[in-house]
């Protein structure tokens, strides 16, 4: 047991120096109790796999909740979970996201033709942060007047240093929705927020919490975690260009690279668990009633699962990756998130694919997501295309 603090992502350059602190993790404190109480920490993959499949002693419904926040759907476990993921799993299927391909392709080109056709910009606010929040946005059905707003919310989310700090913006964006989903039972339209005012469990429909808990996981869950995604591929191809070069010649290896990113870049450090008894440990027992962080972050580099996990190969098959979680709360988003990456950087290559980045970027603070400030872009004239109408 370590009576140094180890583990603490919200620190100024924890981001930085992850990688170093996942190796030591996984090396010589596989099973982490912080020093402060805090919380226990799973680092290795196999470990972190294992607690996803066991939901009954690794619980989601005894999870901290951020105080006064309504529970989401990510707070339940089976039954009533696999009821409620059922209720918006429609909406999130590989069939209905084909259907908006083409939608989320003509975004993506709208956007590139200001941010590229400048010849500089901010590959965060003017890129990445925008495509999934005009996508989420079209999905849940919010007018475009708000999606700049809920856009904001999610991104202060996305820098809070601890679980307490997300209950402000949870509980602006109820009085964000509330009118919405009135509005929606004067006028039913083809968007989530109907889907979720018709739904029923078991013949009772949702109540007005459960619908504004829904809201505001769609945006949290839509934004932030696709934002980084897109940022940290940004950022990596940045640095690679030789693999960039690749990716330009041959578009189709970047579905393979989407992937890559995800493990390699994990856009969320880990998610929490409660224990529900005492857990016996290879390397310790964890009490009944512990706070659990499964450390994607940290399984998707553990050499004892990946070769040479530390190097970024856009050509490396790991469909095995947490980076998306696993199990019951595998992401219910995950088809759309890889979708809008793999479409996103099949635009951004194709009409400036000798980007560069003109100043070193640095990460923000966060106790949960994995990503950058900014990344402030150059385009070299000569190369770049007008993005396709």
């Amino acid at each position: 047991m370590s009576d140094e603090v180890l583990y603490e992502p919200a620190a100024p350059g924890f981001a930085d120096r992850a990688m170093a602190v996942y190796r030591v993790l996984r090396d010589d404190y596989p099973l982490y109790h912080d020093p402060l109480d805090r919380f226990w920490v799973l680092s290795r993959f196999e470990d972190v796999r294992a607690a996803t499949l066991d939901w009954e002693t690794f619980s989601s419904s005894g999870k901290i909740e951020a105080i006064l926040a309504k529970p989401t759907m990510n707070s339940y476990d089976p039954p009533l979970h696999t009821q409620m993921r059922g209720l918006v799993s429609r909406a999130f299927s590989p069939r209905r996201m084909n259907e908006i391909e083409p939608d989320i392709r003509a975004m993506t080109r709208r956007l590139l033709a200001d941010f590229v056709g400048s010849g500089h910009g901010d590959g965060m606010a003017d890129f990445a942060a925008l495509l999934p929040a005009m996508v989420i946005g079209k999905l849940i059905g919010l007018p475009d007047e708000l999606v700049d707003e809920c856009r904001h919310l999610t991104d202060q989310m996305m820098r809070i240093k601890s679980p307490e700090e997300g209950a402000q913006y949870a509980l602006a964006s109820y009085e964000i929705f509330r009118p919405l989903y009135e509005e929606r039972r004067r006028r039913p339209q083809d968007d989530l927020m109907t889907a979720l005012l018709q739904a029923e469990i078991d013949g009772v429909r949702l109540s007005e919490d459960d619908l504004l808990a829904f809201g505001w996981l769609m945006l949290v869950g839509g934004n932030d975690t696709t934002t980084n995604l897109i940022g940290n591929g940004i950022e990596l191809l940045a640095r690679h260009p030789d693999q960039r070069r690749e990716l330009v010649a041959d578009p189709e290896l970047i579905a393979n690279a989407v992937d890559e990113v995800l493990r390699y870049a994990s856009p969320n450090h880990s998610l929490p668990r409660m224990t529900t008894r005492d857990v016996e440990h290879e390397h310790g027992k964890i009490p009944k009633g512990a706070r659990v962080l499964l450390l994607w972050s940290a399984a998707n580099v553990d050499e004892r699962e990946f070769d040479n996990p530390e190097q970024f190969d856009v050509h490396r098959r790991a469909p095995r990756h947490l980076a998306l979680g696993h199990g019951i709360h595998y992401c219910l988003g995950a088809h759309l998130a890889r979708m809008e990456a793999r479409i996103a950087w099949q635009e951004l290559l194709a009409c400036a694919p000798d980007y560069e980045l003109a100043e070193p970027p640095q990460h923000f603070r966060s106790s949960t997501f994995y990503g950058w400030e900014s990344l402030a872009l150059t385009f070299e004239p000569s190369s770049v295309a007008p993005p396709r109408p």
